[in-house]
């Protein structure tokens, strides 16, 4: 399938369909790339997976999105956690700015809901999805399409990281009322205290990571 997922890549990323073009059935597809329906039909769910297609019901599988994502994905699955959380303060400090500028009362109440959600998880993995939507949830109130789009990729890796640091680590600074603060700011519409808030809940999470891998290392004397 890996065969028929890189020549359907291949023709997308080289032009043969513009984006918003619908794609040709599934019979013609695997005409034209030599190989089985059951191929293509594996192979276009892959790329619907990773937001390169589109499946419209009734309608048709049209192209989202020429850039193949896999390259970046592999990279983030070999990410470090520290990896993970310096990546996630960059992200979430402008995702916050934003939504507390841009966001909806159904965008409140969505991000009360997630954040309850987060509180009631009740084990580690759990603890990792919830608190990974929580935080995808304030960006897509942000409504800047691409940092949602960059921020999915993203997420499922985040909150694997959290899952694992919890299990491992007992982390003050990952508590719901430092979570809490981030929404209270986004509701109050200030991005300066978004900012912070969202500070207050990564770095010390940075700094804690930083201790693990690197210990103190005696001076060495002369």
């Amino acid at each position: 399938m890996d065969a028929v997922l890189d020549q359907l890549q291949s023709e997308i990323t080289g032009g043969g369909w513009e984006v918003g073009e619908r794609l040709p059935g599934e019979h013609r597809l695997a005409g034209e790339l030599g190989v089985s329906r059951p191929a293509v039909r594996e192979a276009i769910r892959a790329l619907t997976h990773i937001g390169v297609l589109e499946v419209r019901r009734g309608d048709g599988t049209y192209v989202r999105s020429r850039v193949d994502p896999r390259p970046m994905l592999a990279g983030v699955a070999r990410s470090t956690l520290i990896d993970v959380f310096e990546v996630q303060l960059a992200y979430d400090v402008q995702a916050a700015r934003l939504a507390s500028r841009r966001r909806t009362d159904a965008d409140l109440a969505r991000l009360e809901d997630l954040l309850a959600a987060r509180g009631e998880a009740a084990d580690d993995r759990g603890f990792g999805e919830a608190d990974a939507r929580f935080h995808l949830g304030v960006v897509e109130a942000g409504k800047n399409p691409l940092l949602v789009e960059a921020y999915r990729y993203f997420t499922g890796r985040l909150g694997e990281a959290m899952a694992a640091l919890r299990a491992d680590v007992d982390l003050a600074e990952a508590s719901q009322d430092a979570h809490r603060a981030v929404l209270d700011a986004v509701a109050a519409r200030d991005p300066e205290a978004a900012e912070r808030a969202v500070r207050a809940v990564i770095e010390p999470t940075l700094t804690t990571l930083d201790t693990l891998v690197t210990p103190d290392t005696p001076e060495e004397t002369p």
